[in-house]
């Protein structure tokens, strides 16, 4: 399943792979700040629109719930219909009764199948919908948190955009799935730690 955020991520990897080395130097890069930037504010723009597409994913759980619902309602409707039919026939009111009651017993029990495998799909499709968003933020957020620790001191303007943009993916994964927000802040912490103990790449821009 492929995303206008997945592209954005392919450009700015492409991007940063093309930038030429400094001279001399065969871990400085020269990069166009301008153009970095502008790349930054699209991811930036496109972040909270895939959340709302994957939020309208996560919401057909309820469709689904409520389709199968309907089915269960009307498979009981139907059983209670043949149920008064057969009452109404007084010569075989006690076998009216005894088929009556498989009927509903049946009926339940289709009803109950079709809302437990409703509830198994739609939890699936949250799950899976919940996760690939997740993954796919996880990776914005780990590039520009490389970058970051990457771009040196000097670069005040850049790091101003990068935070921006690195806050606002950390906030809409919060809004994902804010009961494990503090768990995800507490991982990426440790995670910048651990990067920030290993020698960073310099960048120049012009």
């Amino acid at each position: 399943m492929s995303s206008k955020i997945e592209q954005l991520i392919d450009e700015i990897e492409d991007y940063i792979a093309s930038c030429k080395y400094q001279t001399l130097s065969n871990t400085k890069i020269i990069v166009n700040k301008e153009e970095i930037d502008s790349l930054l504010r699209e991811l930036k723009m496109k972040t909270p629109d895939e959340i709302k597409r994957y939020q309208k994913i996560i919401s057909n759980k309820e469709a689904i719930l409520n389709d199968a619902r309907d089915k269960a309602e009307a498979l009981i409707k139907e059983a209670t219909d043949q149920t008064n039919e057969l009452i109404n026939e007084h010569e075989i009111m006690l076998q009216a009764y005894e088929q009556a009651n498989e009927v509903v017993t049946l009926a339940s029990a289709q009803a109950q199948e079709i809302l437990d495998s409703a509830t198994i799909e739609a939890n699936q499709l949250r799950a899976s919908a919940v996760q690939y968003t997740d993954d796919l933020l996880a990776h914005v957020e780990e590039i520009i948190s490389h970058y970051m620790n990457t771009a040196g001191a000097h670069f005040d303007t850049l790091m101003d955009s990068l935070n921006e943009c690195y806050e606002t993916v950390r906030a809409n994964r919060a809004e994902l799935r804010p009961q494990e927000a503090e768990a995800i802040e507490l991982t990426d912490a440790m995670a910048m730690a651990g990067e920030a103990s290993h020698d960073p790449l310099d960048l120049d821009l012009i």
